[in-house]
């Protein structure tokens, strides 16, 4: 049954709360606010108790899938469980009752966290330094890109392209063309890999630097990553890591030693902090020794046993938020890697790859595998023996929500047809990968006998499926009229 709206359920007389009695003077309403301001009518609210307004909210919450509901294999996007005393570290008050533009002595705890933030985010990733500033990874994209550009404007010449695989997350490109260069896509190799040889052929000395995810979005390690920048490098160009999937490996390889010169991190990722739906996200971005001087200002230093913002840096690329980044954000993941530690971080991505190998061999005899070859922590099926039975991967995904279980990525990476990206993550059980891969195994064996089920999924949700490109060209089309 469909939740009403809480004026629905308004009842005259109806409260969950008793003020006190007054123990200040009274004085009227006017005395205080100019006449002007005042309502010419009381405001129309609702009318509950406290237990009638908690289940209305709790109901609406379930009504969306979200991690602490079920199981989120979305690949590329790393959606795992939340720890909570994140949240409760991040609502102790002297960091959530504090404003940006205090002085830097009254916010020594906020600033010592930050500084010490960007130091364990430095040592995971083999970094030099790191800004907090990007407020979500794609930004983290810009500000690298931009570090980049003003390294070879330092050195007078900013160049014109930047390199990227076929196999790129979309904001790559994007992130690219905003900040002044030209993409170049190198293609993939029949091992789902860059391909060393069309590399090499597109270096010049206006190749500014290369764009990497690794491991990929295929879910694979890049083995000849050593080369691959060694190329880079020889042609005077750096390179970036998206770190996107960084989750893979954690205290296993440093991108700093692999020779990348610059990387975002996803805090709310691989740090476990609130995404999606949860938000809101937070990219900062870790440089080596070349690319110290343009970090964004400011950054947050220790000088003389005090911790403060440092305004004072003639290269810096400037500002890339308002203030100093989601602060909140920074919280929750600080206490992921206080909580964890070296040993612990390293045993995510452990779990995280033996969790995703272990449900590629329950599922690789039903469905095609994009490219067969060892994945870390994600992987990707190909829905296009479906497709060939009449069920094609979008009607999968739909299904999935009829068994409680939110849809992975699909159509992504492009270089595979009919692709579904699967992470479980190490936060899930075993048992919940078993009940997942069952699930696959059941929608299969439906396209086999009746296909058509699947064009009408999802039909449990409260909305059913959706017409999407009406929804795209038509901006006063409403979702809640097509139930």
């Amino acid at each position: 049954m469909a939740e009403k709206l809480s004026f629905e359920l308004s009842v005259p007389g109806r409260k969950g709360f008793e003020l006190p009695a007054l123990d200040v003077p009274e004085k009227t309403r006017s005395s205080l606010i100019p006449e002007k301001y005042l309502r010419k009518s009381t405001a129309r609210l609702p009318e509950l108790t406290e237990p009638e307004v908690m289940r209305h909210f709790i109901s609406l919450s379930t009504l969306n899938h979200h991690v602490d509901i079920g199981f989120y294999p979305l690949g590329s996007c790393t959606m795992k469980y939340n720890p909570k005393i994140n949240e409760n570290t991040a609502r102790i008050p002297g960091f959530s009752q504090i404003h940006p533009l205090q002085d830097a002595d009254t916010v020594q705890g906020a600033l010592e966290l930050m500084h010490d933030l960007g130091t364990y985010l430095a040592t995971i990733s083999g970094m030099k330094a790191v800004t907090l500033q990007p407020a979500a990874g794609a930004q983290g994209e810009l500000a690298g890109l931009m570090m980049i550009r003003a390294y070879h404007e330092d050195q007078g010449n900013p160049r014109k392209y930047i390199l990227i695989p076929d196999s790129a997350h979309g904001t790559n490109p994007a992130s690219v063309t905003i900040s002044g260069y030209q993409p170049l896509k190198i293609r993939s190799n029949e091992a789902g890999l860059v391909d060393l040889e069309d590399l090499k052929a597109h270096l010049s000395d206006e190749v500014a630097g290369i764009m990497l995810t690794n491991p990929n979005t295929l879910g694979l390690f890049e083995v000849e990553i050593k080369e691959i920048l060694e190329a880079v490098h020889a042609a005077g160009a750096l390179a970036y890591m998206d770190g996107a999937n960084l989750n893979a490996l954690l205290g296993i390889v440093r991108p700093g030693d692999l020779g990348f010169d610059v990387m975002h991190f996803n805090l709310h990722k691989t740090f476990s902090t609130p995404h999606g739906g949860g938000g809101p996200g937070s990219g900062p971005v870790g440089v080596n020794e070349k690319l110290v001087d343009f970090l964004p200002i400011p950054v947050p230093i220790k000088k003389d046993n005090q911790f403060l913002l440092d305004f004072d840096r003639p290269k810096s690329i400037g500002k890339v938020t308002s203030l100093y980044g989601n602060f909140g954000v920074m919280v929750r993941a600080y206490t992921y890697i206080r909580r964890l530690g070296a040993k612990g971080l390293r045993q995510v991505s452990e779990n995280a790859i033996i969790n995703a190998n272990y449900l590629l061999q329950l599922l690789k005899d039903i469905y095609e595998v994009g490219y067969p070859g060892q994945p870390m922590h994600e992987f990707i099926l190909s829905a296009s023996k479906q497709k060939k039975q009449g069920a094609k991967a979008l009607d999968i995904a739909k299904r999935m929500l009829d068994y409680g279980v939110h849809a992975p990525t699909i159509y992504f990476p492009l270089i595979v047809p009919e692709a579904m990206m699967i992470e479980p993550t190490e936060t899930e059980s075993r048992q919940t990968l078993d009940a997942f891969a069952e699930i696959m195994r059941t929608i299969a064996q439906e396209i086999e006998t009746n296909p058509d089920l699947l064009h009408a999924a999802p039909v449990t949700t409260p909305v059913s499926r959706l017409d999407e490109v009406k929804a795209v060209k038509d901006t006063n089309f409403s979702f809640f009229s097509h139930n």
